[in-house]
């Protein structure tokens, strides 16, 4: 079964996550004091203050950038801070570091479960951000006159992906189930592949929305094919990719249960917000991501999936793209997706 109307999210990292935590990007902002006013109000017990959560500035973020821009936090008595980050990579090593308390929509699954590797039992899945042909979030684009017309013709052609090992393992393998061999693909941070593309340093580029949209309203660059991720490693167009993850902490979990509970809730009210009306939701990619002006109504959106809304299919095609980052030696064992969705005490 592909995506349910359910609404319209790689990765970064390896072996350097488990050392290089201490590297992480701080928070923009300074922590503020645990004191009563700042408490969840889920329990009276319970004074979490500042609730740190990373992003990376991209559009399946959207449920985190409308949660806060739109109070539903702040409604429920949380004091949520969203602190972006250059990289999937970043927020995981900021998770582990105990810099943040949790990532939103867009954070690579894959990123999250090296962090998983690297510190068992580091976090729980609150929603995910499934894409595939329909619900758009991956693509190759090339220049807005290149003569390429599809993924084989880059034989020989100079292939960037975003950072970090998913982003690249994902290219690569699109490349080879294209009869595509001996291609170096370069990583290079998102927000510079349409600038890379036109200054010919680059011939494509494996990228997420909202950069394939920008480009081409840009007339700089041209989506060369969507939703790559579901037809050349799912094997079906219409399957879920589940690529991006919003997580707590297991330690903030237990720690703050209840807040937990409420945390959730609050995410939930910004997902059915962009499921009843993405169009309205669309202009708190403004300020967040890359995108601006009259160019937010023309970014696709990926779905999203709560933890509770997991079908059995669901997880079936989450554990799939996780057994290819194993069988391509991105993990370096395998990791289950059921025992990381978050399951509410």
């Amino acid at each position: 079964m592909g995506i349910r109307r359910r609404t319209l999210l790689q990765v970064g990292a390896g072996a350097v996550l488990a050392t290089a935590a201490h590297a992480c990007v701080q928070p923009s902002s300074t922590q503020a004091p645990q004191t009563e006013s700042t408490a969840a109000s889920g329990s009276s017990s319970e004074n979490p203050g500042k609730i740190s959560i990373g992003f990376w500035p991209i559009a399946s973020g959207l449920p985190l950038y409308l949660g806060v821009e739109k109070g539903y936090f702040k409604e429920a008595g949380l004091d949520v801070e969203a602190v972006k980050f250059a990289s999937a990579q970043q927020v995981a090593e900021g998770i582990i570091a105990g810099r943040l308390q949790g990532s939103g929509n867009g954070t690579a699954s894959g990123a999250l479960a090296l962090a998983e590797i690297a510190s068992p039992g580091l976090f729980k899945i609150f929603a995910s951000n499934p894409s595939n042909v329909d619900y758009v979030l991956e693509q190759f684009i090339v220049a807005k006159d290149s003569p390429i017309q599809s993924i084989a013709d880059l034989q020989g052609k100079k292939v960037a992906s975003g950072p970090g090992a998913q982003n690249k393992a994902i290219a690569e393998a699109v490349l080879e189930k294209n009869g595509i061999t001996g291609v170096q693909v370069m990583q290079l941070e998102i927000k510079q592949h349409v600038a890379a593309i036109e200054a010919g340093q680059i011939d494509a580029a494996y990228t997420l929305e909202p950069t394939g949209t920008v480009g081409s309203m840009k007339g700089i660059t041209r989506i060369l094919e969507n939703g790559v991720v579901a037809k050349y490693i799912l094997d079906d167009p219409k399957a879920p990719w589940f690529g991006g993850s919003a997580t707590l902490s297991t330690q903030f979990i237990n720690a703050y249960p209840e807040t937990a509970k409420v945390y959730a809730e609050a995410y939930r009210k910004a997902i059915e917000d962009i499921r009843n009306d993405p169009d309205e939701a669309r202009q708190y990619l403004v300020g967040y991501t890359a995108i601006e002006g009259d160019l937010v109504q023309k970014v696709p959106l990926a779905a999203y999936t709560m933890y509770d809304e997991f079908t059995p299919e669901d997880v079936g095609y989450f554990q799939k793209f996780f057994d290819f980052m194993t069988d391509k030696g991105v993990f370096s064992r395998t990791v289950e997706v059921e025992p990381l969705l978050y399951k509410p005490a």
